[in-house]
């Protein structure tokens, strides 16, 4: 760009027009990245959910939440805007008031009363599992292989068939939490990549399958196994590969987390869901994603609190349109994913505005809610609409 200064023009003739085709350029790459190629027209996806797990506890902090101006439960508002799911996870001996068996049997009831489905998500932990921590119940600790294959495939069936027993089945089902790394550390863990390690995760894996569809007979139950890499297909593809060459190939769903500030751009995810869909013909699920709606009051410590982590901020920014304008986005992505592999998406957690997600802790996540802070709903409801007409032009421009 120096050299060019350094030619003799006028210069009010020269910038208009170099002005002029940057900015055609930026217009084209974004509706590339933020349309992509050759579209398809709008399709109605299957799974239009959202995690609500911390309902309870957002209801006993005095959470209120109105849609139109009326107040409204979360899972009634969000069957009024379209969704057909919600995501409920579970933990074995958590602190008090956190999402053990009895709140998600609760919120179960809740959802099926509003005619929404359920997927159920055991963490098999006490609490928090995720890559950077999937530590056993300390109940089932000191278990050997065989003892711990016995535990988890006992604890999803009987988990399953209470669901049932109280009229409540679960339509679909996730074996564990971003299992990025494993589970049931040490015995599960893949951190250091060994065969031996991934054939004991797929040990774990396939008596957690059987004992889930055990917990549903009569009938083929959907089974999801989920991992933290939404933009990045190098990873997801060294996890599958590993995985089914391991032995676990009777699931039915890839599962991922997506948060653009975590995951990377849009553009990312897509090359990520068109890898995956061709490679290992499943269908696909965003598991987990959220866009923030404001950062006015983000603090050092949020997990999204300047515009520098929003890799697509430019044509999505942290504002009530900007978060509608992303799941839009978002479910043009999955309409695109080749061989109408596109299952869904979860938000997670639309409606959590002030629990801790542990004692003690400060509230990081709430500008990531479909609600204002005076738990108003906001346009970003309109994800979970059963087809979508909003353009993603205007999201370029």
């Amino acid at each position: 760009m120096r050299g060019r200064r350094a030619r003799v023009a006028p210069p009010a003739r020269v910038a208009l027009p170099l002005i002029l085709v940057v900015v055609l350029v930026v217009v084209s790459v974004l509706v590339t990245v933020l349309n992509g190629p050759g579209t398809r027209a709008a399709e109605v996806l299957g799974v239009r959910g959202a995690d609500i797990s911390f309902t309870l506890q957002e209801e006993a902090a005095g959470t209120a939440l109105s849609d139109g101006g009326q107040r409204r439960s979360v899972e009634r508002i969000l069957a009024a805007h379209g969704a057909n799911y919600v995501r409920l996870r579970v933990w074995v001996n958590p602190p008090a008031g956190y999402s053990d068996e009895k709140s998600a049997l609760t919120l179960a009831r809740r959802a099926r009363g509003a005619g929404l489905k359920i997927m159920l998500v055991p963490h098999y932990s006490d609490f928090w599992a995720d890559p950077h921590a999937q530590e056993p119940p300390a109940s089932w600790h000191r278990s050997d292989l065989a003892a711990m294959k016995r535990r988890i495939g006992d604890y999803t069936r009987d988990l399953v068939s209470r669901f049932a027993a109280q009229g409540t089945p679960v339509d679909m089902i996730q074996i564990g939490n971003e299992i990025t790394n494993g589970i049931l550390w040490p015995l599960g863990s893949v951190q250091a990549g060994s065969a031996d390690e991934w054939a004991r995760l797929a040990a774990l894996l396939n008596s957690a399958i059987a004992g889930a569809r055990e917990g549903a007979p009569g009938r083929h139950l959907p089974v999801v196994l989920h991992v933290d890499s939404g933009g990045d297909s190098g990873l997801s593809r060294y996890f599958f590969d590993s995985l089914i060459q391991a032995g676990v190939t009777s699931f039915d769903i890839i599962g991922l987390s997506y948060y653009p500030f975590w995951n990377g751009s849009l553009a990312a995810l897509r090359a990520n869901l068109d890898m995956l869909a061709s490679r290992y013909h499943r269908e696909i699920l965003i598991a987990e994603t959220a866009y923030p709606r404001t950062l006015a009051a983000a603090k050092p410590g949020d997990w999204v609190s300047t515009p520098d982590q929003l890799p697509d901020g430019a044509a999505l920014p942290a504002t009530p349109a900007g978060q509608e304008n992303f799941f839009a986005a978002l479910r043009r992505i999955l309409n695109d994913v080749p061989d109408h592999r596109g299952l869904g998406f979860f938000v997670w957690e639309p409606g959590w505005l002030t629990v801790s997600p542990k004692p003690g802790e400060p509230m990081p996540a709430a500008n990531l809610a479909m609600f204002d802070r005076d738990g108003a709903a906001l346009p970003g409801l309109n994800a979970f609409a059963a087809t979508m007409t909003k353009g993603t032009d205007s999201i370029a421009h």
